[in-house]
Protein backbone atom coordinates (compact mmCIF):
# COMPACT_ATOMS: atom_id res chain seq x y z
CA UNK A 1 0.00 0.00 0.00
CA UNK A 2 1.16 3.82 -0.80
CA UNK A 3 1.59 6.00 1.86
CA UNK A 4 -0.45 8.66 2.32
CA UNK A 5 0.01 11.75 0.51
CA UNK A 6 1.03 14.92 2.80
CA UNK A 7 -2.04 17.37 2.90
CA UNK A 8 -1.55 20.35 1.47
CA UNK A 9 -0.47 22.58 4.21
CA UNK A 10 -3.14 25.46 2.95
CA UNK A 11 -5.74 22.98 3.51
CA UNK A 12 -4.58 22.47 7.51
CA UNK A 13 -6.21 25.05 9.96
CA UNK A 14 -4.02 27.49 11.89
CA UNK A 15 -5.75 30.42 14.10
CA UNK A 16 -4.64 33.61 14.14
CA UNK A 17 -6.10 36.67 15.87
CA UNK A 18 -9.43 37.65 14.07
CA UNK A 19 -10.72 40.27 12.23
CA UNK A 20 -14.05 41.99 13.45
CA UNK A 21 -16.61 43.53 10.65
CA UNK A 22 -18.34 45.65 13.31
CA UNK A 23 -16.91 47.36 16.64
CA UNK A 24 -20.13 45.65 18.12
CA UNK A 25 -18.43 42.59 17.46
CA UNK A 26 -14.60 43.43 18.19
CA UNK A 27 -16.53 44.81 21.99
CA UNK A 28 -18.01 41.41 22.70
CA UNK A 29 -14.65 38.88 21.38
CA UNK A 30 -12.75 41.43 24.16
CA UNK A 31 -15.08 40.89 26.75
CA UNK A 32 -15.28 37.24 26.08
CA UNK A 33 -11.42 37.09 26.44
CA UNK A 34 -11.50 39.50 29.33
CA UNK A 35 -13.69 36.83 31.29
CA UNK A 36 -11.82 33.46 30.45
CA UNK A 37 -8.60 35.04 31.35
CA UNK A 38 -10.10 36.47 34.88
CA UNK A 39 -11.47 32.63 35.27
CA UNK A 40 -7.79 31.24 34.29
CA UNK A 41 -6.23 33.67 36.76
CA UNK A 42 -8.61 32.46 39.19
CA UNK A 43 -7.85 28.94 38.32
CA UNK A 44 -3.89 29.32 39.17
CA UNK A 45 -4.30 31.17 42.29
CA UNK A 46 -3.15 34.77 41.12
CA UNK A 47 -5.99 36.57 42.95
CA UNK A 48 -5.31 37.56 46.64
CA UNK A 49 -8.48 38.78 48.40
CA UNK A 50 -9.88 41.75 46.26
CA UNK A 51 -6.66 42.53 44.68
CA UNK A 52 -6.17 41.88 40.91
CA UNK A 53 -7.76 42.65 37.87
CA UNK A 54 -7.20 43.00 34.17
CA UNK A 55 -8.36 45.61 31.68
CA UNK A 56 -9.49 45.55 28.01
CA UNK A 57 -9.56 49.16 26.19
CA UNK A 58 -13.14 49.48 24.91
CA UNK A 59 -12.67 49.69 20.84
CA UNK A 60 -14.90 52.63 20.28
CA UNK A 61 -14.70 54.51 23.33
CA UNK A 62 -10.89 54.17 23.34
CA UNK A 63 -10.42 56.20 26.92
CA UNK A 64 -12.81 53.59 28.78
CA UNK A 65 -12.01 49.93 30.01
CA UNK A 66 -13.32 46.75 30.72
CA UNK A 67 -12.74 45.68 34.29
CA UNK A 68 -13.58 42.91 36.50
CA UNK A 69 -16.32 44.05 39.45
CA UNK A 70 -14.89 45.09 42.47
CA UNK A 71 -14.85 41.92 44.95
CA UNK A 72 -15.95 39.54 43.07
CA UNK A 73 -14.33 36.26 43.09
CA UNK A 74 -12.43 35.46 39.39
CA UNK A 75 -13.63 32.00 39.02
CA UNK A 76 -17.34 33.51 38.95
CA UNK A 77 -16.64 35.99 36.49
CA UNK A 78 -19.19 36.00 33.28
CA UNK A 79 -19.41 38.56 30.14
CA UNK A 80 -22.39 40.53 32.04
CA UNK A 81 -20.66 40.90 34.89
CA UNK A 82 -17.76 43.38 33.63
CA UNK A 83 -17.96 46.64 34.04
CA UNK A 84 -16.75 50.03 31.85
CA UNK A 85 -15.14 52.22 33.23
CA UNK A 86 -13.42 55.57 32.18
CA UNK A 87 -10.09 56.68 33.20
CA UNK A 88 -11.14 58.34 36.23
CA UNK A 89 -12.93 55.50 37.28
CA UNK A 90 -16.51 56.11 37.18
CA UNK A 91 -18.37 53.44 36.19
CA UNK A 92 -20.10 54.17 32.61
CA UNK A 93 -21.50 50.57 32.65
CA UNK A 94 -22.16 47.54 34.38
CA UNK A 95 -23.91 47.08 38.06
CA UNK A 96 -20.64 47.00 40.43
CA UNK A 97 -18.40 49.10 42.01
CA UNK A 98 -14.59 49.25 40.71
CA UNK A 99 -11.26 48.62 42.41
CA UNK A 100 -9.93 52.81 41.99
CA UNK A 101 -6.70 52.18 42.75
CA UNK A 102 -6.56 49.49 40.30
CA UNK A 103 -7.60 51.51 37.82
CA UNK A 104 -5.84 54.39 38.42
CA UNK A 105 -2.73 52.68 37.52
CA UNK A 106 -4.17 50.77 34.38
CA UNK A 107 -5.85 54.16 33.20
CA UNK A 108 -2.35 55.66 33.29
CA UNK A 109 -0.31 52.57 31.20
CA UNK A 110 -3.19 52.27 28.91
CA UNK A 111 -3.34 56.06 28.43
CA UNK A 112 0.89 56.13 27.81
CA UNK A 113 0.73 53.17 25.49
CA UNK A 114 -2.02 53.58 22.79
CA UNK A 115 -0.33 50.49 21.45
CA UNK A 116 -1.89 48.40 24.42
CA UNK A 117 -5.20 46.89 24.54
CA UNK A 118 -4.87 45.07 27.67
CA UNK A 119 -3.30 45.67 31.10
CA UNK A 120 -2.94 42.64 33.61
CA UNK A 121 -1.66 42.66 37.32
CA UNK A 122 -2.11 40.28 39.75
CA UNK A 123 -0.72 39.52 43.70
CA UNK A 124 0.56 36.11 42.37
CA UNK A 125 2.69 34.52 44.96
CA UNK A 126 6.05 33.81 42.49
CA UNK A 127 5.75 37.46 41.06
CA UNK A 128 5.58 39.22 44.48
CA UNK A 129 8.19 36.86 45.61
CA UNK A 130 10.77 38.07 42.79
CA UNK A 131 9.72 41.38 43.32
CA UNK A 132 10.60 41.62 47.28
CA UNK A 133 14.25 41.34 46.04
CA UNK A 134 13.85 44.47 43.35
CA UNK A 135 15.12 42.04 40.57
CA UNK A 136 14.53 41.63 36.88
CA UNK A 137 14.09 38.29 35.08
CA UNK A 138 17.36 36.59 34.38
CA UNK A 139 17.89 34.92 30.78
CA UNK A 140 17.75 31.20 31.88
CA UNK A 141 15.48 29.75 29.94
CA UNK A 142 13.65 30.57 26.27
CA UNK A 143 10.60 31.79 28.26
CA UNK A 144 12.48 33.98 30.03
CA UNK A 145 14.16 34.99 27.42
CA UNK A 146 11.16 36.97 25.43
CA UNK A 147 11.04 39.35 28.57
CA UNK A 148 14.85 39.84 27.98
CA UNK A 149 15.43 43.69 27.76
CA UNK A 150 11.51 43.92 27.04
CA UNK A 151 10.39 44.71 30.98
CA UNK A 152 11.04 46.87 33.00
CA UNK A 153 11.82 47.40 37.25
CA UNK A 154 9.98 49.90 39.05
CA UNK A 155 12.02 50.63 42.17
CA UNK A 156 9.51 52.16 44.20
CA UNK A 157 7.16 51.31 46.88
CA UNK A 158 3.81 51.18 45.46
CA UNK A 159 0.61 52.31 47.65
CA UNK A 160 -2.51 50.80 47.85
CA UNK A 161 -4.34 54.35 46.93
CA UNK A 162 -5.55 56.41 44.45
CA UNK A 163 -2.49 57.98 42.97
CA UNK A 164 -2.85 59.36 39.65
CA UNK A 165 0.88 60.42 39.62
CA UNK A 166 1.88 56.93 40.87
CA UNK A 167 0.30 55.58 37.82
CA UNK A 168 1.94 58.06 35.80
CA UNK A 169 5.62 56.88 37.05
CA UNK A 170 4.75 53.45 37.14
CA UNK A 171 3.82 53.67 33.02
CA UNK A 172 7.15 55.71 32.53
CA UNK A 173 9.43 53.09 34.43
CA UNK A 174 6.76 50.38 31.90
CA UNK A 175 7.97 52.48 28.63
CA UNK A 176 7.62 50.59 25.18
CA UNK A 177 8.20 47.17 27.23
CA UNK A 178 5.90 44.39 27.65
CA UNK A 179 5.74 44.15 31.31
CA UNK A 180 7.09 45.25 34.38
CA UNK A 181 8.27 44.28 38.20
CA UNK A 182 7.25 46.34 40.41
CA UNK A 183 9.30 46.37 43.87
CA UNK A 184 7.36 44.79 46.52
CA UNK A 185 4.19 44.26 45.19
CA UNK A 186 3.95 42.05 41.97
CA UNK A 187 3.96 42.12 38.29
CA UNK A 188 2.23 43.83 35.40
CA UNK A 189 1.85 42.83 31.95
CA UNK A 190 0.50 44.33 28.78
CA UNK A 191 -0.44 43.21 25.26
CA UNK A 192 -2.49 44.15 21.72
CA UNK A 193 -4.63 41.92 22.79
CA UNK A 194 -6.45 40.04 26.04
CA UNK A 195 -4.64 36.94 24.73
CA UNK A 196 -1.40 38.21 24.73
CA UNK A 197 -1.33 40.14 28.08
CA UNK A 198 -3.24 37.36 29.97
CA UNK A 199 0.10 34.86 28.89
CA UNK A 200 2.36 37.35 29.38
CA UNK A 201 1.44 37.29 33.04
CA UNK A 202 1.28 33.36 33.25
CA UNK A 203 4.53 33.29 31.54
CA UNK A 204 6.19 35.75 33.16
CA UNK A 205 4.74 34.14 36.82
CA UNK A 206 6.20 31.06 36.05
CA UNK A 207 9.60 32.44 34.90
CA UNK A 208 9.74 33.94 38.13
CA UNK A 209 9.08 30.63 40.11
CA UNK A 210 12.03 28.92 37.53
CA UNK A 211 13.89 31.70 38.33
CA UNK A 212 13.65 31.37 42.17
CA UNK A 213 13.83 27.54 42.74
CA UNK A 214 17.00 27.29 40.40
CA UNK A 215 18.41 30.14 42.34
CA UNK A 216 17.77 28.14 45.47
CA UNK A 217 18.92 24.31 44.27
CA UNK A 218 22.24 26.21 42.89
CA UNK A 219 24.02 28.94 40.50
CA UNK A 220 21.63 29.30 37.37
CA UNK A 221 23.48 29.41 34.02
CA UNK A 222 22.65 32.69 32.08
CA UNK A 223 21.55 32.29 28.40
CA UNK A 224 24.45 34.68 26.83
CA UNK A 225 23.15 38.02 25.27
CA UNK A 226 23.03 37.00 21.62
CA UNK A 227 21.04 33.97 21.83
CA UNK A 228 18.64 35.84 24.42
CA UNK A 229 18.03 38.60 22.28
CA UNK A 230 17.48 36.13 19.37
CA UNK A 231 15.23 34.05 21.47
CA UNK A 232 13.08 37.46 22.56
CA UNK A 233 13.36 37.87 18.38
CA UNK A 234 12.00 34.57 17.69
CA UNK A 235 9.80 34.32 20.76
CA UNK A 236 8.39 37.52 22.28
CA UNK A 237 6.00 39.25 19.86
CA UNK A 238 2.28 39.72 21.00
CA UNK A 239 1.12 37.39 18.35
CA UNK A 240 3.19 34.44 19.79
CA UNK A 241 1.80 34.97 23.08
CA UNK A 242 -1.67 34.71 21.44
CA UNK A 243 -0.78 31.98 19.96
CA UNK A 244 1.02 30.16 22.90
CA UNK A 245 -2.80 31.39 25.11
CA UNK A 246 -5.03 29.67 22.56
CA UNK A 247 -5.22 26.11 24.61
CA UNK A 248 -5.73 27.77 27.76
CA UNK A 249 -8.58 29.49 26.27
CA UNK A 250 -10.05 26.80 24.29
CA UNK A 251 -10.17 25.00 27.80
CA UNK A 252 -11.72 27.47 29.85
CA UNK A 253 -14.17 28.47 27.39
CA UNK A 254 -15.33 24.53 26.78
CA UNK A 255 -15.18 24.03 30.25
CA UNK A 256 -16.73 26.68 31.78
CA UNK A 257 -19.02 27.94 28.74
CA UNK A 258 -21.25 29.96 31.57
CA UNK A 259 -18.62 32.45 31.20
CA UNK A 260 -20.09 33.53 28.14
CA UNK A 261 -23.13 34.34 29.69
Amino acid sequence: MPAPTPIPVDQLQFALPPVHETVADERRHRKERLAGALRLFGRFGYEDGVSGHITARDPEFTDCYWVNPFGMPFKHITVSDLILVDGAGQVLDGRYHVNQAAITVHAQVHEARPDVVSVAHCHSLRGRALSALGELLEPITQEACAFYEDHALYDAVTLAAVDADEGRRIAAALGERKAAVLRNHGLLTVGDSVDAAAWWFISMERSCQVQLEARAAGRPVLIGHKDAVALREQLGTDLVAWINYQPLWQDVSRGEPDLLS
